[in-house]
């Protein structure tokens, strides 16, 4: 037997059961009936609106998704654009464009051709190969970009193993990070014999096939068999384009024109002609044109179109007027109440945190005695300044007690002043001594030096000087990769001083730091969200709703138009009108607040073909979806779990990294393009490639900085070490400020040793002979402001 245990039986049922509580669940026949019924009924109307739903919800998707393709490929869309990149520079771009235009017209017709044939209007572009901000600005606009690559080039000559020089792989990552739309492989040169025509298509497929999407198609594109074949599949194809693309209307101009301004000389007014795409534009809506910065509207003409798809239903416009003049169907003007004000800078009130005003008498009062302090003179201690003169009493009494005694005042001021007891110090040395410190040692670390800023601002410097330049570039890069954040404290300088905006911090992760402490005088003439996601939201709700309404202000996306914009300088505008032989200049529309200047941070990586160092606050330009602007930002790391971030000196290859800048708002999800010049008269490359992350003036970024000393004698838990500083006065000044090693201990400074600036130190272990000890201080910074924003300003 396992052991005695009690058996316990389940009771009975009914014992304590009724007849009455037997039925008590129970319901009569009756109300049976009823019961059955209505929730049969329930359930049937429950499927019924299950049903409805369902139906609508289809009859929604079905209707968007026709709305979409009439907008693409009906007779009422815009022309498509096709943009010819060659993969190498051997591919012949011009033959393929004329075999295009001849399959589909006869006659070249501006803007577009226009083919009845193929119920399609198509605009052909051709990629320039070697001029990168051209290829950047035809793939914005591209609804197909057609990768040309040669079969004879890649099989013959063997320019490279994927049949793509470095250019076309560069500009290739390029188009990934804007957002391919539509892509195809025209495959050109292919030999005559079916076999080894078969065999080479086949080969340069297998070579190309990993760079480029799944869904991508290789096409021949010899004979006009062929390229017929190639249309009349793009025909068929739904387009995709980039999802920031469809959050802003833009037009790309076919014709640039400016008319001068009467009123003033300096400004003019700028015509951009062509196709509007996209969302429907306001006239009352702010204008990005690319390059040139953001501008208001001062009219919109709507034009009929001079490229119909059906030309002998609508012949009636060539037999009336000739080629080159446009019909105005409708004329738009800005409404001074709704138009959006052009505000990029908040102007900031020096006088804003003033609780009181002096009145006329009081501020005669004060100049009058301004004057008499400069007529009186008194005779003050060596080494007083201005300021420290102003709150001397000048009592009668004081007078004759205390002239006698100005030597030995000054020098018990000298004496006590200085940071080395004993040390006498010129009166000229006693007045500058903080700006001379300050001075010399900023143009080491903090701040940029004279050279430095020249380079960046693109002033005239030497060969050699410009050379030296980036030599120290250079070296200060492989040091800051060697020794990141170490720096060495200045002998004649006390640390104290030299290092004043810096504090130390118990926890990077979880010591607080106050983001609206000391902030800069830039930060007045910014613009900040109480709720930024709360804003897009209603932003974008707001465009929904302008393109479902009837606006009597807008002009729907499709339209051939003229925007009139006004007030661009005349400089900026013959720009343009060059600009525009080799490029698509493209007019963006801006959402509400996008004029705007706040601080945008980006998630940026840098590009794997570019290998000199990027330095933080270089000048460099920024291509955000349409828009374009240049910037002087800081790099940070990205923290998840921290309020705050750490500086990076340079743009480290390999990682990402956050970067900070003042800029136009924009609302996320927009790429990011970053480009740098190298010299004046060469074309900027790429730097790095990333995307917007979020728009946080508050976001707070620290520059560490690491003081390092070394161990001098040891003994158990206590070290004597030196060269972390240089006189007694900055142990004591940095003493709660607790120091590590680099092997792993912990401790603090326990007090000043001689007068060289060794110091004792107490430690949680036993330090090693080889060890460092090193101090980490910190400050926040903020990126460079810059006087003009655009590329086409400077």
């Amino acid at each position: 037997m396992g052991g005695s245990r009690v058996q316990v039986n389940k009771p009975h049922k009914s014992r304590f059961a009724s007849k009455s509580s037997r039925n008590i669940h129970k319901t009569s026949s009756k109300d049976s009936k009823k019961i059955s019924k209505s929730e049969h009924n329930v359930g049937k109307v429950a499927r019924t609106a299950r049903i409805q739903r369902s139906k609508k919800i289809r009859e929604q998707k079905q209707a968007a998704l026709l709305k979409e393709k009439r907008a693409s490929s009906g007779s009422t869309s815009p022309p498509r654009v096709i943009v010819l990149f060659g993969l190498s520079a051997s591919v012949n771009l011009n033959s393929l464009a004329e075999d295009l235009c001849t399959l589909l017209s006869a006659e070249d017709v501006f803007p577009a051709v226009a083919s009845p044939e193929y119920k399609l209007r198509i605009t052909v572009l051709k990629a320039p190969h070697g001029d990168l901000l051209s290829c950047m600005e035809m793939a914005k606009v591209a609804d197909l970009i057609a990768f040309v690559t040669s079969a004879s080039a890649s099989c013959e000559e063997k320019i490279s193993s994927y049949c793509i020089d470095s250019f076309g792989s560069q500009c290739l990552s390029v188009f990934r990070a804007l957002g391919l739309p539509n892509t195809a492989v025209l495959i050109r040169d292919l030999p005559n014999d079916s076999k080894r025509r078969h065999d080479a298509k086949k080969t340069c497929t297998s070579r190309l096939i990993s760079e480029f999407p799944e869904d991508c198609k290789f096409y021949p594109a010899d004979t006009k068999d062929e390229l017929h074949k190639f249309m009349w599949l793009f025909k068929e194809q739904r387009l995709t384009t980039p999802h920031w693309r469809n959050h802003r209307p833009y037009l790309m101009a076919q014709k640039v024109e400016f008319v001068a301004d009467a009123c003033n000389l300096e400004k003019c007014t700028l015509l951009l002609t062509g196709y509007l795409r996209g969302r429907n534009l306001s006239v009352n809506q702010l204008v990005h044109v690319s390059g040139a910065g953001d501008f208001q509207l001062c009219k919109i003409e709507l034009l009929k179109d001079p490229c119909p798809l059906h030309a002998r239903k609508e012949g009636d416009l060539m037999d009336s007027d000739e080629v080159h003049d446009v019909q105005v169907i409708r004329s738009l003007a800005p409404d001074p109440m709704k138009q959006e004000p052009l505000c990029a800078e908040n102007i900031p009130d020096p006088l804003a945190g003033e609780q009181t005003w002096p009145t006329e008498a009081e501020m005669a009062e004060a100049d009058e005695n301004k004057k008499e302090k400069r007529l009186k003179r008194r005779a003050m201690p060596r080494g007083t300044s201005e300021y420290q003169a102003a709150w001397i009493v000048d009592g009668s009494d004081l007078d004759d007690s205390e002239s006698n005694d100005d030597g030995d005042a000054g020098m018990m001021l000298d004496e006590n002043d200085s940071g080395f007891p004993g040390q006498e110090y010129s009166e000229k040395s006693c007045l500058d001594d903080d700006q001379a410190s300050l001075q010399l040692n900023f143009r080491e670390s903090d701040e940029e030096s004279e050279i430095d800023s020249m380079m960046m601002e693109g002033k005239s410097l030497t060969k050699e000087q410009i050379e030296d330049e980036i030599r120290k570039i250079k070296e200060a890069h492989a040091e800051d990769e060697e020794f990141p954040d170490e720096v060495d404290t200045p002998i004649d300088v006390p640390a104290r001083r030299r290092f004043a905006k810096y504090r130390g911090l118990k926890s990077f992760r979880t010591s607080s730091w106050d983001p609206k402490e000391s902030l800069p005088p830039e930060y007045a003439r910014i613009f900040a969200f109480d709720n930024f996601a709360r804003t897009q939201k209603h932003v974008l709700a707001k465009v929904l709703d302008t393109e479902q309404g009837d606006m009597d202000d807008c002009i729907p996306a499709s339209s051939y138009a003229r925007l009139h914009v006004r007030e661009v300088p005349v400089g900026i505008a013959s720009k343009l009108s060059m600009l525009a032989n080799t490029m698509p200049v493209i007019a963006c529309g801006l959402l509400q607040h996008e004029s705007k200047v706040s601080v945008l941070h980006f998630s940026v990586k840098k590009h794997d073909s570019y290998t000199a160092p990027i330095k933080a606050k270089e000048e460099l330009i920024f291509h955000v979806g349409f828009r374009q602007f240049v910037s002087r930002p800081i790099f940070s790391s990205d923290i998840i779990n921290s309020d705050k971030h750490k500086m990076e000196r340079f743009l480290h290859a390999g990682q990402f990294s956050i970067v900070s800048t003042y800029a136009p708002i924009s609302f996320p999800p927009l790429p990011l393009i970053v480009l740098k010049s190298e010299a004046a008269s060469a074309s900027p490359s790429i730097a790095a490639v990333g995307s917007l992350r979020s728009i946080d003036p508050d976001r707070i970024i620290l520059k560490k900085i690491i003081l390092t000393g070394y161990p001098q004698r040891v003994s158990k838990l206590k070290s004597t070490v030196r060269y972390m500083f240089h006189n007694p006065e900055d142990v004591r000044w940095f003493r709660p400020i607790e120091v590590w090693t680099k092997c792993g201990r912990r401790g603090r400074i326990k007090e000043p040793l001689g007068t060289h600036g060794a110091m004792k130190c107490v430690f949680n272990g036993v330090l090693q002979q080889h060890d460092t000890v090193c101090m980490s201080l910190y400050k926040r910074v903020y990126p460079k402001w810059l006087q003009h924003w655009f590329p086409l300003d400077a």
